[in-house]
């Protein structure tokens, strides 16, 4: 008997320690260990400065880049095959098939459409051309190879000048100065987007150049000090990262998995709950923690003028509330993000798309998920409001003409009337106009990634599991313990508690009466 309960006991100490080993097999990295990798810089492999191609006047930016792909050949076609070039990407869009689909084309809740204002918007385009031109996709000595690799800190693009450099810069000292990008490069736009500083995004803004670690703990200067590449690793110059303001697809996506495992935490419980929870909507309690983000735009309200001319005003903290060329504004600082399911995939409003319903707000850019849907987790977004011209004889958006350099051109922010800037822009992109301006509510989601605030700073369990006011109030059609309440549950519970305490309370009683009865027949 003693050797087989020895035998038994060895048994269970394998068999527990296999399982103890499998379940470490996938050990997280530490914090330590991933600040130490990150905390060590790159050291640029070659020295620029002395390579006798650069130290010589350049007339243009072309013989710069003609310079670049002399040595770094086949750079140019890879640059030439990524979006970030050609403003667009072939992508899968449920119920419209494959379609092309990108800054070329689509239609956003800021700036609306790129279309006849090349020169202005191509100041975030990696290449330079003025608008209009044939060669601008097409010609490789357009790439712009300094809007990313200049590490001098003096690069940038002139106004208005189709994203063509500051004429002003010193092309030679910038293009000695190259390396890898850091985080002004990627900012020069991204932080940028939507015409203004943290106008777009809310978690990608200029305070994000040196931050602290409470603004991100990941390019935090005293922290982990990353940069952007550091996450959207590059392949052929094709970026990992998506923005499902226009992408489409769950493909080539950037996880916070990628470093921190699936299994980041020594609490399993929190652990499972990376199986339906993103690790932002823990983590990214709050975004837009050092400047306003804008959350509602109406351009229904643009074309004012103050004795003949445009005018702007402004909020106590100088933000733009109002501004003749664009409309009203609202803007909001340190939000809780709104949540939504998501599986990696979104449908989007595709210019000249016919709208049925304009009783409720147009989503441009719907993000698909659910509860019963096994790809999809709860995640933070940024849902941006607006009022867009809209044509309601033809029912679709309408796409303006902003911006001309003169006035009489029709562009809006010239002339000031809507219906020549819908007609002039309609025009451009090949699509009838009525002659009729009306204006629609539109929305447009933005997942929040960026800004993760300290460890001690993500949700506690009350955030979410309450009755009252918890972030996942609107997120419905999925029971939620501690927030939701079941008639049946609540019933069965107190049953099992009452029969419980029944059942405790009579063996009690029955432990009593043995008892006495036991000191009676001893006596």
């Amino acid at each position: 008997m003693k050797n087989i309960l020895t035998g038994l006991l060895l048994f269970l100490i394998i068999v527990i320690t296999g399982f103890l080993l499998l379940n470490t097999a996938d050990t997280p990295k530490t914090t330590e260990a991933l600040l130490t990798k990150y905390q060590e810089k790159r050291v640029t492999k070659a020295d620029h400065s002395g390579f006798a191609q650069l130290n010589k006047k350049f007339n243009s930016p072309q013989e710069v880049t003609r310079e670049c792909i002399t040595c770094h050949n086949k750079r140019d076609e890879q640059v030439m095959n990524s979006s970030h070039w050609n403003w667009e990407r072939e992508e899968y869009v449920p119920g419209k098939g494959i379609v092309y689909l990108g800054k070329k084309n689509a239609i956003n809740n800021f700036c609306i459409a790129v279309g006849e204002s090349e020169l202005s918007c191509d100041k975030c385009h990696i290449g330079f051309e003025p608008a209009g031109t044939q060669r601008k996709f097409t010609d490789a000595e357009n790439i712009d190879c300094l809007v990313c690799h200049d590490n001098s800190g003096t690069y940038s693009k002139g106004a208005n000048m189709g994203g063509l450099p500051d004429p002003k810069l010193d092309l030679s000292e910038v293009a000695k100065s190259v390396g890898r990008p850091g985080r002004d490069n990627c900012g020069s736009c991204h932080f940028f987007g939507g015409g203004g500083n943290n106008v777009k995004h809310g978690d990608l803004e200029k305070s994000m150049l040196a931050p602290g670690s409470d603004i991100d703990v990941h390019m935090g200067t005293d922290k982990a000090d990353m940069s952007c590449v550091d996450c959207h690793k590059t392949t052929d110059h094709k970026m990992a990262g998506k923005m499902y303001t226009l992408s489409s697809m769950n493909t080539d996506r950037s996880y916070c998995e990628d470093c921190h495992t699936s299994s980041p935490h020594e609490n399993t419980v929190i652990n499972e709950h990376s199986l339906k929870v993103a690790c932002q909507t823990c983590h990214i309690p709050v975004y837009a923690k050092e400047n306003y983000t804008k959350v509602f735009w109406d351009w229904s309200t643009a074309g004012k003028l103050k004795n003949g001319k445009p005018y702007i005003e402004e909020d106590s903290a100088g933000n733009d509330t109002y501004m003749s060329i664009k409309g009203s504004f609202i803007w909001k600082k340190n939000l809780e993000p709104e949540y939504i399911w998501f599986n990696g995939t979104a449908t989007h409003y595709v210019s000249g798309e016919e709208i049925k319903d304009t009783t409720r707000p147009l989503v441009l850019n719907r993000l698909y998920g659910s509860y019963d849907d096994p790809d999809a987790k709860i995640v933070p977004v940024k849902i941006h409001r607006a009022k867009q011209p809209f044509d309601p004889v033809n029912r679709y958006l309408i796409q303006p003409k902003l911006f001309a350099q003169s006035i009489g051109e029709g562009a809006l922010w010239k002339d000031f009337n809507w219906k020549e800037a819908a007609a002039k822009g309609m025009e451009y992109v090949n699509l009838p106009f009525s002659g009729e301006v009306s204006f629609l509510n539109t929305e447009m989601y933005l997942p929040v990634n960026h800004m993760v605030s300290k460890k001690e700073d993500a949700l506690k369990c009350t955030d979410c599991h309450t009755r009252d006011n918890g972030r996942l109030a609107k997120l419905t059609g999925f029971y939620l313990p501690g927030r939701d309440y079941s008639g049946v549950v609540e019933t069965a519970g107190a049953g099992l508690i009452t029969l419980t305490l029944l059942g405790v309370l009579g063996h009690l009683g029955m432990r009593i009466y043995s008892s006495r009865k036991n000191r009676n027949a001893k006596v």
